[in-house]
C-alpha cells in the first residue's frame, strides 16, 4: 500500500524530520501537535490556550487527510503537569463527542519548544 503525506498550512509546519501526518490505506497517523500558532509558528501563552491550539491543530490535519475528529480512534496526550489533565478533559469535550476515541495521558518531563501539552493520534477513515 502506498503512503500519502498529509500537509496543511492550517497547522504548524513540521519543525523536524517528520510529516504532519501519513496516510496508509484508510489509516492516518497524526504526528504530535503542540500549541504552536500555524500563522506565526510561536507558542501560544498558557496551558488553556495551548490545549485549544493543540486540538485545533489536530483538527486541521485530520480534515486535510479527508477525515474529521470523529474519525480519531486513538489519541495520546502528553502533559508536563498531570494536574492539567482535567483541563484537557474539559477542552476535549468541546472537540469530540461519544463514542470517544481510546486515549492515553502521560506525564513527561519536557516537550519541544517548552510546550505544556502535546497530542498525537490515529484516524481510521471509513466511507
Amino acid at each position: 500500500m502506498p503512503k500519502t503525506i498529509i500537509s496543511t498550512p492550517l497547522a504548524p509546519a513540521a519543525i523536524g524530520t517528520y510529516s504532519q501526518a501519513v496516510k496508509v490505506g484508510d489509516t492516518v497517523y497524526l504526528s504530535g501537535q503542540i500549541g504552536l500558532d500555524p500563522a506565526t509558528m510561536q507558542m501560544v501563552d498558557g496551558i488553556d490556550a495551548q490545549i485549544v491550539r493543540v486540538f485545533d491543530n489536530i483538527k486541521a490535519v485530520a480534515e486535510a487527510s479527508g477525515g474529521s475528529l470523529a474519525d480519531v480512534v486513538k489519541l495520546n496526550v502528553f502533559l508536563t503537569d498531570l494536574g492539567n489533565f482535567a483541563k484537557v478533559n474539559e477542552t476535549m469535550a468541546q472537540y469530540f463527542s461519544e463514542p470517544y476515541p481510546a486515549r492515553a495521558a502521560v506525564g513527561v518531563a519536557s516537550l519541544p519548544r517548552g510546550a505544556l501539552v502535546e497530542a498525537d493520534g490515529v484516524l481510521v477513515l471509513l466511507k
